[in-house]
Formats: structure tokens, C-alpha cells, sequence
């Protein structure tokens, strides 16, 4: 950049995880070099069953003028489509039995900008000289989340606990005696199945953080991106909840639509008309496309049936498949735990003995064209961040062609076995 940039300016122009596994993610999907593996982004896979399912809603669309034009023609307001937040609203409500209307929803440009006007609206700096921050009662946490604050620096980080599990597993767990939370915290927020390391916290734990979040008055901010009910992509028997007190979102995108940027937002009425607001100052309007694909799929509850006996076995399947290779190709030569296999699209493996950091080992990975993403990005937050662990991790994605993912597999084992050898 050519001009002198403000702090805003200077923040978000910044070199960062999330933008360099957006580069790579492109980059990879525009060159079409099946050389290349990609085993990076959230992409999600191409399922055939789920593209035509998409193809035939938009010739359906498309053959309706004035459904077209309604959807590409027509500036909705700035909390999204009425039909289609109706629609979202008796749609939990009748699964979950929460009391919630088309009020207690909003549209956004997909959860990456949901996230990036609430984290600003509740953290940061304050006109009293205060300063708030956003406590993670898990890391590692979600990449997008690190470098959004506008105002420098917005979130303080809890050290997980460690569950060893057999030879090759392990799993995090949430320290609560750890949390501690004063009049410095504006919030909670967690993801749910976790992004990278495929945890899920359980109902009783999130019950739990709901209520400490009620008792010192902060909301909980509960990302379901690839949680239910769609695309549901969740190994472990759980079930949604919803407060006053919590702030759920949720994306179109892992159900194969993420061109259409449509994430929603559940919460009580202030936190929706301060969002609408915020939605109408930084964005006018939302995308209608994604509202207008998914809303009669959602009415008729075909959108969930798609995500519960499509997506979901399919992902589990995908998962439990890429551990085994991973067993095969390290073939005990490589000292390596996975995080138990309970949700998303990644697997996230720990290398415990490894003699460089996972930063150089991505670097080698992609000059051998695999491309995967550094763990210690998702460690931000943290008080000490020269905690081995965190250079120790790699997440890897399983929702490329299963020739790519297989070679770019052994490709990762044999770089190990020679960094093991002659490090």
C-alpha cells in the first residue's frame, strides 16, 4: 500500500494465518494443476448428490422470473430476507424448542463478517479508557477469529488439558478451573465441532460455559459452521442449545454454497438490531442468492435430511478413512497422535518429537506441492506463546479428491521420516 494507513487500516492490511490459507486455497483452485495437494482450507468437498441439488434449485430459480429478479434484483433489508429468517426461526423451533421468531435472526456476509462485527462491538477499546477482551476457554480456535481485532489484540486464551488416548489419539479438554473471568472479559467464544482439532465440547460443558457466561452478564458466542443442524457434520451425540445469553451462528457454506457468503445469526433482539445496523453501515444489504437456494429446503426440512444422510456419513466416512491412512503411511516410524475424530472437515495431528517447527515443516510441504496449515496459528490468546506444543501441530483437511488427499498423505509421512532423519 502506497498511502499512509490508519490503525484500522494498518490491522487488517496485515500479513495473517487466515489470509495465507485463503492464498493458498486459491491460488491451488484457480492454477488446476492436479499436482498440487491440497490439504489446507475448509473447502468443502464436491459431492455429486449435493451439486445437483444445487444446479437444479438454481434452473429452478432461474426459470421463475420473478423469483430471479426478486433474488438478484431486489435489495432485501439489512437483517436479510423476512421469508427467509422466518423460515430459519421455525425451523430451530420446532427441532430445538427454543422461543425464537424471525427477531432473534439476522444475515450477514457469511460467519467471517458475523464474527468480525461482534468481536468489534463487544471488545476492544472503550471511550472510558478501558479495554475488553474475548475469552477462548479452548485452543486451539478457529485461524479467522486471531487477527480481527480493529483495535489491536482482542482475546485472552485458556491452556487445554490433555487426555492421552492409546498409542496414536489424544483429545482436548476444557480446564475450567483455569477460566477466570472479571470485568476485563466482554465474552466467550468457541466453535463447535472446534476448528482445527475436530472437538466437540459436550452439552454438559457447554451448559456449563453458558452459565458462567449468564452469571457475570457476557454473552456466549457459539460458532456452528460445520455444527448442527446443517451441514451437522458432528461424530458425537449432541444436541444444540440456545439462552437469551448466547449468541449462536451458522453458514451455508460447508453445506458446498461458500460463493454465496450467507452466515446467520441467532440471539435476543438487541444483539440482532445491533448487528442489522452494523450489516447496514458496513455491507447496505446482504447476498440474497444462498437465501433464496436454501429457504424452501429449509421450510420443508429436506436441507436437514441432506446434512443427516448425505454430508454428515459422508464426512465421518472421509475422516475415519484418512486416519487410516495416515496409521499406513507413518507406519510407526514417525512418532505422531491424531485429536480423536468428533466433527469438521480436518484432522488435527500432533507430532510430538518434532525436531523443527511446524511453521518450517509447511514450508517444506508446499516446496513438495502439499499444502497444509502451520498449528501455531491457532494457539493466539495464549500468555505463553513459546508453549512447545503449539509448534508441534499440523491441520490437515480431508475434503480434497481422494487421489489428492492419499499422495499428499505420503508425501507429509515421508517429509517427516527424512526431517526425523537428519535434523
Amino acid at each position: 500500500m502506497k498511502y499512509p494507513l490508519s490503525e484500522f487500516g494498518q490491522r487488517l492490511a496485515l500479513d495473517s494465518g487466515i489470509g495465507e490459507l485463503m492464498q493458498d486455497l486459491g491460488e491451488a483452485l484457480a492454477s488446476g494443476d492436479p499436482s498440487i495437494c491440497m490439504l489446507g482450507g475448509g473447502q468443502p468437498s464436491h459431492l455429486d448428490a449435493v451439486d445437483q441439488i444445487w444446479q437444479q434449485r438454481m434452473q429452478s430459480l432461474a426459470a421463475d422470473r420473478d423469483q430471479l429478479m426478486q433474488m438478484l434484483g431486489d435489495y432485501q433489508a439489512p437483517a436479510g430476507d423476512l421469508l427467509f429468517r422466518q423460515t430459519v426461526a421455525k425451523r430451530l423451533s420446532e427441532e430445538y424448542g427454543w422461543p425464537i421468531s424471525e427477531k432473534n435472526v439476522c444475515i450477514t456476509a457469511g460467519g467471517q463478517t458475523a464474527f468480525f462485527l461482534l468481536l468489534n462491538a463487544l471488545a476492544g477499546q472503550f471511550a472510558d479508557g478501558t479495554r475488553k477482551r474475548i475469552l477462548l476457554p479452548l485452543v486451539p480456535e478457529y485461524i479467522g477469529y486471531a487477527d480481527q481485532g480493529v483495535s489491536g489484540d482482542l482475546f485472552q486464551a485458556v491452556r487445554p488439558k490433555i487426555e492421552i488416548i492409546g498409542d496414536h489419539e489424544f483429545k482436548y479438554a476444557i480446564d475450567f478451573d483455569a477460566i477466570e473471568i472479571d470485568e476485563s472479559i466482554a465474552a466467550m467464544v468457541l466453535s463447535r465441532p472446534t476448528n482445527p482439532s475436530s472437538n466437540v465440547v459436550t452439552d454438559e460443558e457447554l451448559a456449563r460455559l453458558a452459565a458462567l457466561a449468564d452469571q457475570q452478564g457476557i454473552p456466549l458466542i457459539v460458532d456452528n459452521a460445520y455444527g448442527d443442524p446443517f451441514p451437522g457434520v458432528i461424530f458425537t451425540d449432541t444436541k444444540p442449545m440456545w439462552t437469551e445469553s448466547m449468541v449462536l451462528t451458522f453458514s451455508l457454506s460447508k453445506l458446498g454454497l461458500p460463493g454465496t457468503r450467507t452466515g446467520i445469526v441467532v440471539a435476543d433482539e438487541p444483539v440482532i438490531q445491533a448487528l442489522t445496523s452494523m450489516n447496514a453501515i458496513t455491507a447496505l444489504a446482504n447476498n440474497n442468492v444462498g437465501q433464496h437456494l436454501v429457504q424452501p429446503m429449509i421450510a420443508d426440512g429436506s436441507l436437514l435430511d441432506v446434512s443427516r444422510q448425505v454430508i454428515a456419513p459422508y464426512y465421518r466416512q472421509r475422516a475415519e478413512t484418512t486416519r487410516q491412512w495416515i496409521t499406513e503411511a507413518f507406519a510407526d516410524e514417525v512418532p505422531y497422535r491424531l485429536h480423536r475424530s468428533e466433527g469438521a472437515f480436518f484432522l488435527w495431528l500432533w507430532l510430538p518429537e518434532l525436531p523443527i517447527t511446524s511453521e518450517e515443516l509447511y514450508h517444506r510441504l508446499k516446496a513438495r506441492g502439499v499444502l497444509v496449515i502451520s498449528g501455531h496459528y491457532f494457539f493466539f490468546g495464549l500468555e505463553d506463546q513459546n508453549w512447545r506444543h503449539r509448534d508441534q501441530c499440523l491441520r490437515i483437511s480431508f475434503t480434497a479428491p481422494e487421489a489428492q488427499l492419499r499422495r499428499g498423505i505420503e508425501t507429509l509421512a515421508d517429509e517427516l521420516k527424512v526431517v526425523h532423519q537428519t535434523v
